[in-house]
């Protein structure tokens, strides 16, 4: 390559962060499918799940931050959950403004079918747990990061 092509270097895929992020995060929701499938849930609904599982009840808006989603996206997920019987949505009972989801009885036994998924993945991805950790620790200061702007 001569000399004056280099100015364009910054242009080479090879050169992206943001091209393996999202090679990898479509590679891993691909492989997320089969296990998902099988709980009848999308990976988006998945992420939803353990957010509820994790906190029982939580306003919408902060289930979005929670999972870096925005209401047009985490609308259609909610619905779709509560259709299943997974979560219960209504008005806050100290504030009528604000949206509450519940996840219901049904929803916590869904936990129990769910618990193979991670070990499931974390053979696919054949990371050491000291790698897993820092890339969890860079992603996460990555998205904070991103979040402030």
């Amino acid at each position: 390559m001569a000399e004056a092509d280099h100015k364009y270097d910054c242009l080479l895929l090879d050169h992206q962060l943001c091209f393996p992020l999202y090679a990898c995060s479509k590679e891993i929701i691909r492989r997320y499918k089969p296990m998902l499938d099988e709980l009848d849930l999308t990976y988006t609904q998945y992420i939803t799940m353990m957010a509820m599982w994790e906190h029982s009840e939580m306003n919408v808006k902060e289930l979005g931050k929670c999972l870096f989603l925005d209401s047009g996206t985490l609308t259609p997920v909610l619905k779709k959950l509560e259709a299943k019987g997974y979560i219960h949505r209504g008005r806050s009972r100290t504030d009528e403004r604000n949206l509450e989801v519940t996840i219901t009885e049904e929803g916590m036994k869904l936990r129990e079918r769910a618990m193979a998924v991670p070990s499931q993945m974390a053979c696919c991805v054949e990371l050491t747990q000291e790698e897993a950790q820092t890339m969890h620790t860079l992603l996460y200061k990555i998205l904070n990061n991103l979040s402030r702007l």
